[in-house]
């Protein structure tokens, strides 16, 4: 909510909107109300009811609860059952695929708990070693590894089928004394090392990386930016402050909580040890409904063919790994409270800090309009943080592709087959074109159509945005972050009073036994292995269940009984999100009540406010300085790149996937260009682009300089005109063809490269304009 000036407007403000969001709150709830009412009563009255048909539902009903009741412990056991062999096992990643170990990072230098996996195709073979590798990082936020491979049609899948070698970095239940965050970045960064050396022909590898694995994959790109290719962050918080009042609440629990100082406290509890148990009953906690009726009921009314797709997910979710306590206290302080890695504030070592615009490899943020756990402010608005305008952005050589989904939840971006077959398929494929992109923010879209027979195939826009235009997701243009950094300051003051005061009693009196057996009886854990085999109260149940199996009584779900129960599993998860309503109304008020008092009497006002222009002004000046000066240095390959980029300036921003490669093709077979490795074309392109981008009459004037071969001019233009011939040019490309043909035929004028600029630009801006309209 925007921040008034004065306290005199804040509270009655607040009042205001904290009012309306319960009258929200019980208003869907009452429409909630009645239309399962109505729900019941049609169906009710849709039945002739007499006593008899009316005892023969109730009987046949009875029989089927008996049994389902049956079966669905029965699952809970099962689910037990799994839980306590998966932790014998270790808890191995749950991959779908089969795998062997290529490095154990506990033997490095600086060991830590992670390692890296090759997936052993099996159905797909792998002959195309030329192609890039895929490296996939699944989050370490409280889970196991694996999401990234839970399926078939997963990242794992999707790349294999596309011919790719794939590695899966992989972690351990329990963290390695004393290793930090930036540990596992330089472990991460050798794992690239070593994959980028069994395939050194196939350029870096493509990186992947899920939610909290998207942050950590960009922590490898800043801090080693030459190991790392192309890089993916899916459904990644990168950019904690952000997000829109009444819709993502989750920003707020920092400061509600008071800052880092809880995670400190559930560490020295747990002997230094913080428990991802915590953060995976914060993701339940968030949606009381889901995990306490919804999730359960579907297991229930579908108790005959629900069971195992429930008991794989919750291998998964149940699977409950650890971190030391220095790690989280740094995920707390830099990301979620402090917010200092989209500032490039989040250090590594004393004084060194992690900088994202060192990270040189193109970047795909796939976010989703339905998350609520990384709504889309929080995964692009670090754009924005780093550079302050598009020019900036293009000046430091950096290629940016955001893809949004419009519905998927959070998990759903990770283990949907639907998000996996469309999004990471495409993904995939536009990689080598993306790669080829001149700097600039894009936004990916997928364009499906269906064969007669319903096949789908899919083709990929890509439209040049402003980062002025990712204002347009905000409502109140970022002012409602003002109040954040009140509460990094009080963070700061609160732990300052907990190390001193309460961590050192805590340290000397928790003993390595009494933190286990913590570990051991948290709710999530207790609710396992209590229901499991090793409870004789469960013992029974298996009985029954496979008697129930035996002598399965069918059920109307029409029936006034079974209508009756969905309304009363409908009423109580209506009842649970009218309390989640309410308490996240709560924590928005409290949270802009004390915070933005705060921010009125402090500097944070004059901190949000400031554009930080010794940041974000053009970081790569000194690279566009260097390349203009160089303008008529070259060969022949940078002057087909050169040319090609004028054109795509002159174009109107949006480039089709097909056209693209058709494009491509017959670059390379025209011009023999097609053997090029990735990051060579990847550093001519930036090179160029700063040329053509900043100094475009000296990108024309010189660009003869770099073909002295009238041979080559001739070659580079057939080429050119076969392109054209394919394409719908505009105006300004039509021109830009004409002085071509001029600068690089026989002897001619010099031509007009002012109108060139002129129309070109005219283009860029209607474009520009077309695509905010």
């Amino acid at each position: 909510m925007p921040t008034p000036t004065t306290p005199a407007e804040l509270g009655p403000r607040l009042a205001r909107i904290f009012h309306e969001r319960l009258q929200e709150a019980f208003a869907a709830y009452m429409r909630s109300s009645q239309e399962a009412a109505a729900r019941l009563l049609e169906g009710v009255s849709a039945r002739a009811l007499d006593p008899t048909t009316a005892w023969k539902d109730a009987a046949s009903y009875w029989v089927d609860f008996g049994q389902r009741a049956a079966l669905f412990w029965d699952t809970l056991r099962q689910r037990g059952d799994d839980w306590l062999e998966h932790e014998k096992a270790g808890k191995p990643p749950l991959l779908h695929f089969a795998y062997e170990t290529v490095a154990d990072a506990r033997s490095f230098a600086r060991p830590v708990n992670y390692c890296l996996l090759r997936i052993l195709p099996k159905d797909v073979a792998v002959a195309d070693l030329t192609k890039r590798p895929f490296v996939i990082i699944d989050p370490r936020a409280g889970h196991g590894p694996g999401i990234g491979g839970f399926k078939q049609d997963s990242e794992v899948g999707v790349a294999l089928k596309a011919g790719h070698p794939v590695y899966f970095v992989s972690f351990f239940p329990d963290p390695e004394p004393g290793q930090t965050l930036a540990d596992v970045s330089r472990a991460e960064a050798e794992f690239l090392r070593i994959v980028h050396a069994r395939h050194p022909r196939a350029g870096r590898p493509v990186l992947i990386g899920n939610c909290q694995g998207g942050w950590a994959a960009m922590l490898i790109g800043a801090l080693e930016p030459d190991v790392v290719g192309p890089i993916v962050i899916a459904g990644a918080p990168m950019s904690y402050w952000a997000g829109n009042d009444d819709e993502n609440p989750m920003r707020y629990s920092g400061g509600v909580l008071g800052g880092v100082w809880p995670a400190l406290l559930a560490s020295d509890l747990g002997g230094g040890i913080f428990d991802g148990a915590y953060l995976v009953e914060n993701f339940e906690n968030a949606n009381p409904a889901n995990t306490l009726v919804d999730k359960p009921y579907t297991l229930w009314s579908k108790v005959d063919s629900e069971p195992p797709r429930f008991l794989e997910f919750e291998r998964w979710w149940g699977g409950y790994f650890l971190m030391n306590r220095n790690e989280i206290k740094w995920i707390v302080e830099n990301l979620f409270v402090g917010n200092r890695l989209a500032k490039g504030d989040a250090e590594w070592s004393e004084g060194r800090a992690f900088d994202l615009r060192e990270i040189r490899s193109p970047i795909i943020v796939f976010a989703s309009l339905g998350d609520n756990i990384t709504p889309p402010q929080q995964a692009i608005n670090w754009v924005a943080d780093l550079y302050p305008t598009t020019e900036a952005l293009k000046a430091n050589g950096q290629v940016i592709v955001g893809l949004m989904h419009h519905s998927v939840g959070h998990l759903g971006i990770f283990v949907s087959g639907g998000v996996a077959r469309k999004e990471h398929a495409q993904i995939v494929e536009v990689l080598q074109q993306i790669e080829a992109l001149p700097p600039g923010l894009y936004a990916m879209q997928i364009e499906e159509t269906r064969d007669a027979g319903g096949a789908p195939s899919f083709d990929v826009h890509l439209t040049e945005r402003r980062v002025e235009d990712l204002r347009a997701m905000q409502k109140y243009d970022r002012v409602d972050e003002i109040p954040f950094g009140s509460v990094d300051r009080v963070s700061r003051m609160n732990e300052a009073f907990y190390e001193s005061v309460v961590h050192p009693w805590l340290k000397a009196a928790v003993i390595p036994q009494a933190a286990a057996m913590a570990r051991a009886f948290h709710p999530l854990r207790l609710q396992r292995w209590a229901l499991s085999s090793l409870n004789p109260a469960m013992g029974p149940v298996k009985g029954a269940a496979e008697l129930a199996r035996v002598n399965r009584a069918p059920r109307d779900d029409t029936g006034p009984a079974a209508l009756g129960e969905a309304w009363a599993a409908s009423m109580a998860s209506q009842g649970l999100e009218l309390a989640r309503a309410m308490r996240d109304a709560m924590a928005e008020y409290l949270f802009f009540s004390i915070y933005g008092h705060m921010s009125l009497y402090g500097d944070a006002a004059t901190e949000a406010e400031e554009t930080d222009e010794a940041r974000g002004e053009v970081a790569g000046a000194q690279r566009v300085r260097e390349a203009i000066r160089n303008a008529a240095k070259g060969d022949f390959h940078d002057a087909i790149v050169r040319m090609a980029l004028m054109a795509v300036k002159a174009g109107t921003g949006r480039r089709r996937l097909s056209a693209m490669r058709a494009s491509h093709g017959l670059l390379g077979r025209g011009l023999g260009i097609t053997g090029v490795n990735p990051d060579e074309l990847r550093r001519r392109v930036g090179q160029q682009s700063a040329i053509v981008e900043f100094a475009p009459e000296v990108a024309l004037d010189t660009l003869g300089q770099l073909m002295p071969d009238a041979g080559d001019r001739a070659r580079a233009l057939a080429v050119f005109e076969a392109i054209a011939a394919q394409a719908d040019l505009n105006e300004a490309q039509r021109v830009l063809l004409d002085e071509l043909r001029v600068r690089l035929g026989p002897a001619a004028p010099a031509g007009d490269s002012g109108k060139i600029v002129a129309l070109a630009a005219g283009a860029r801006r209607k474009a520009g304009r077309r695509a905010r309209a």
